[in-house]
Order: C-alpha cells, then structure tokens, then sequence
C-alpha cells in the first residue's frame, strides 16, 4: 500500500522519498511517471509488488495505515512523502467503510495522520496527499468547483479526505512543506482497467444506462505530483490543488469502441453534461501543470479497444 521515492539529480539536488499507495490503481500511474522522470522508486506496504509489476526494477519497504505503528524509522533520510493510499473495501471508494466506518476512519484519517506527523518529525521536507473531489460534496449543477469554496462533503470518503487535507495543512511550517490534491475520476490504459467492464458490457450487447464524469489520465496524475515535488515551497504550501481534464459520458467512450471494433451494437444516448460540477484547474496549471486532453483520450480508448490482452 505504500511507495517510497528517491528521485536523482532533479534540479541539481539529491533528493530522497518515502511514498505509499504505489500498488493501487492511481498510484500504479504516478510510479510510473517518477520512474519515466528518473526517480528511483521504493515500494512499501503489507507485501512487496510481484516481479515486472512495473515497467522498470523497484525496492520494497514495509509501511501501513494502522495508526498503531510508529515508521518514523521508514522516514529516515526522506526528502518528500508522497501518500496516495486508502483501505477500503475492493472496488469502492465512497461507500468504501462497507459495515465498518470506524475502521475507514482509523485506518484512513487517524493512520494517515500519524505518518504526516511522522513525516515531520522525522525531517522530510515535502509531504503530498493525494485527495479527492468528494471532499466538496455535492452542489448545484454547473457549478465550477475551486479550491477555497465551502466544502460540504456528504460521504464518509469525502469527509475523512478534507479532515487528512486539513491535518496536512495545519503541520505545514518552515522547512515542511504541505499540499494535497484534489483528483476527478482516474482513467488510463493500464490493466486492469476502470472501463473493461463498460467495454465489455457494450460488446456483449448489453443495455447500457448513460452516465456522464470529470476524468483525467493517470499519466497527468503523475505529472501533478511531480509538479508539487519541484515547484517553489511558498508557491504550493499548505495548499490544495484541483486535478481534472475533461467531460466524458459512456458515448464519448463507446463510440470509439464502436468505430476500432467495428461493432453495431447499440451505443447509449449522450448524457446531459451540464447537470456536472466542473473543477477549474487554473491553480496548478499557474504552475505548469498541462493535461492530455482530447488527444491523450483518443490514444488511450485506441489502445484499449485493440489490446489483445483486454476485453
């Protein structure tokens, strides 16, 4: 469930990292990217990754969520801590506490806390959590959501990830930089994949309901991180940043199955996408940040409607 980072000669400067949540679905694609950057990757948590589960060799450290254990040992010589885990039950994230809310709050908040507070103690310069647009709850169709508006989460998922942003931002202080980030839906071309089952619903000729989200590529992900890693302390402190790209529904997504698949079956009708809450992004991209966009989708649905391996 963790990740530990020791990225070589960026900006001049040797630095070294401590991460988790490298194995899971999103933080798979932000490994991915530190590695393409030149970091050196560790890998922590319960049970180390299987050999070849990334594209390049990385090591493996025990860590955890359970507050109970102090890491500071974990921590020694780190540089920055990037935290992109969660428990929760397989498959889901809101309604993720399944039975047990109180065991998502301790493990999610109580434990995540305690490594931030670990992290500090410990001398780690850099700490970045990565969050999630449920922390602003729900609101009025069309409107954008910008870091700093009333946050009124309505989902245990989404209150346990403001109070972690919160706890993040109050420890920030000279010396320990702080920032979290907010994501939309996270897509991507890696296996397993959150549209296999779409896909492979549509190709079975299934009834499919229209549905429509924010999405951003994994690979983008990965460069927001790296943006918080290497961007000016005072410019990203304490601070909480927004990470979305673009609009889809399941005819966005079919229809280009529909077209590598040469399949005729019957595509759901396009859903009414100004009944969205938006996320503005002007923040982290006053940094640098610049998603994929259209093309990166289109290279991605390309990918998976003709992977042999997949659906």
């Amino acid at each position: 469930m963790c990740r530990i980072y020791r990225p070589w000669q960026t900006l001049k400067r040797q630095h070294e990292g401590i991460g988790i949540g490298g194995t899971g679905l999103v933080g798979r694609y932000i490994v991915e990217e530190l590695l393409a950057a030149g970091y050196t990757v560790i890998i922590g948590g319960r049970h180390a990754p299987l050999p070849r589960f990334f594209s390049r060799p990385v090591e493996f450290a025990p860590l955890s969520l359970d507050p109970a254990h102090d890491h500071i040992e974990a921590f020694d010589d780190a540089y920055f801590f990037v935290h992109a885990a969660l428990h929760h039950l397989p498959g889901k994230y809101r309604g993720g506490e399944g039975n047990d809310p109180e065991a998502f709050k301790r493990f999610n908040l109580d434990g995540s806390v305690r490594l931030f507070e670990a992290a500090k103690r410990a001398g780690t310069r850099r700490c970045i959590f990565i969050s999630s647009r449920a922390a602003y709850g729900e609101h009025a169709p069309g409107t954008v959501l910008k870091e700093g508006m009333p946050d009124k989460p309505e989902t245990l998922y989404g209150q346990v990830k403001l109070d972690a942003e919160r706890s993040l931002a109050h420890l920030a202080a000279p010396g320990f930089a702080t920032a979290s980030l907010r994501l939309t839906g996270v897509y991507g071309d890696l296996r397993p994949n959150k549209w296999d089952r779409l896909i492979e619903d549509y190709l079975n000729g299934r009834a499919l309901p229209s549905r429509v989200g924010t999405e951003v590529h994994g690979k983008d992900v990965g460069k927001a991180v790296r943006v918080m890693l290497e961007a000016e302390t005072g410019r990203i402190s304490g601070e909480t940043f927004n990470v979305s790209d673009l609009t889809l529904d399941t005819w966005d997504i079919l229809e280009h199955i529909r077209w590598e698949r040469d399949c005729l079956n019957r595509l759901p009708l396009p859903a009414d996408k100004s009944q969205l809450t938006p996320m503005d992004t002007t923040k982290i991209r006053a940094l640098g940040w610049v998603p994929g966009g259209m093309p990166l989708f289109e290279q991605t649905i390309h990918a998976l409607a003709t992977d042999n391996g997949g659906v």
